[in-house]
């Protein structure tokens, strides 16, 4: 079966075609600035990379071009649409009413948009996909898998603010948890790796990319995770600040004279390493103005690598121990240096870094050495895959 992965943004469009029997990605593609003038970037397995600039006025429009692109005599995959067997859609917050996948109907629609108040900038544009599809894809069956439903395992302990009880009664405010996606495809490839994959298992998955996040996953289920009502919570990341004393809100409301409003998009867009080191979000970046002497974008690392390292240690603590370690996603899978500098921390837990393997990029290795008590390994995520997984799980 074809499986039709669709990840919508507020102006954006992400896809992949992926045939479930091999795993293999047939096609994948961006649509970028919908509602603004609109391009394709599409890239079919063993063809030239097909690019466009077209009207996009809206996601349906998006998706439309898309399957034209699917579907083309030059740069299509394959001839029509009734060899995409199944749709799956990553849909970012599933608040409390879903604890994993479920297949889109009506009352799913309903339920998605009941939570549109907890990701007002993701959810609308996830339904706006979904309707897109539904239109034209009507006899198709569509899968919705959500960021937050992997972290529904959470214990009350874990999840719960120190807030008066009725605010999570009557408002849901509670940590959620978001990549889950990421968190359980990655987690579930180091317990093979690991060979525990039944009975007891504690480890830790560090998701560290412009976005960041770390999970503790026992027993193969999400006890805690950085990352909490939104994803602002957490670890310092590329523009966002990651956990602050809530009153600075208030005290910078004050002293720059500015809304709330404001000062919450400075946390999410003008934070993190990017404000810390005033040279830029892309880590690379902060790497090499480190090496230039800049003290800032050497703070900024430290900084990034201190609170990670303060994650991981909370968590072992949280389950009791840890029996592996996994770095993932675009810094994970590819920043030696900042692996480097969280594992310098971990020497109490009995780990020893390889620096030969641990000198690679986007590979899947284990960079602990063969007599360390705690394994640690780099594992490419693959949130497609992963979607395309749990879509083939409910409607194969």
């Amino acid at each position: 079966m074809n499986v039709f992965v669709v990840n919508c943004g507020s102006s954006s469009l992400k896809y992949q075609l992926i045939n479930s029997d091999t795993e293999e990605v047939i096609a994948k593609g961006l649509c970028e600035r919908i509602g603004i003038d609109g391009k394709l970037t599409h890239s079919p397995a063993g063809k030239d990379k097909y690019e466009a600039s077209v009207s996009m006025p809206d996601h349906k429009t998006a998706v439309s071009l898309v399957l034209e692109a699917l579907t083309d005599n030059e740069h299509g995959v394959i001839k029509d649409l009734s060899e995409i067997g199944a749709v799956g859609h990553r849909i970012v917050h599933g608040g409390e009413k879903f604890a994993k996948s479920v297949v889109i109907d009506d009352n799913v629609i309903e339920a998605i948009a009941e939570c549109n108040d907890l990701a007002p900038l993701h959810n609308p544009a996830n339904l706006i996909g979904i309707s897109a599809c539904r239109a034209l894809m009507p006899d198709t069956p569509m899968v919705a898998v959500f960021d937050t439903a992997f972290h529904q395992t959470m214990p009350k302990k874990a999840y719960l603010y120190g807030l008066p009880y009725e605010y999570y009664e009557d408002h849901k405010v509670r940590k959620y948890g978001f990549h889950g996606t990421s968190h359980s495809f990655v987690s579930k490839r180091l317990l093979e790796l690991i060979g525990k994959e039944s009975g007891e298992s504690k480890v830790i998955i560090c998701h560290l990319g412009n976005g960041s996040s770390i999970t503790a996953v026992k027993d193969d289920r999400s006890v805690d995770t950085s990352m909490g009502f939104t994803p602002l919570d957490g670890l310092i990341m590329g523009t966002r600040s990651g956990s602050i004393d809530p009153a600075v809100v208030q005290y910078l409301a004050g002293k720059l004279n500015i809304s709330l409003d404001e000062v919450i998009n400075i946390l999410n867009k003008k934070s993190g390493v990017e404000g810390i080191s005033g040279v830029s979000s892309d880590f690379r970046d902060l790497e090499a103005a480190s090496e230039g002497g800049n003290e800032r974008a050497k703070t900024a690392l430290e900084m990034f690598a201190y609170r990670a390292a303060g994650y991981i240690g909370s968590f072992t603590a949280a389950m009791n121990g840890v029996d592996a370690i996994a770095f993932t996603a675009g810094i994970g899978e590819n920043n030696i240096t900042v692996r480097r500098m969280i594992c310098g921390y971990l020497s109490y837990l009995g780990f020893e870094l390889n620096e030969d393997a641990n000198n690679v990029r986007g590979q899947e290795i284990m960079i602990s050495t063969p007599d360390s008590k705690v394994k640690v390994y780099v594992i490419p995520t693959n949130e497609e895959l992963a979607i395309a997984r749990e879509t083939l799980e409910l409607v194969g």
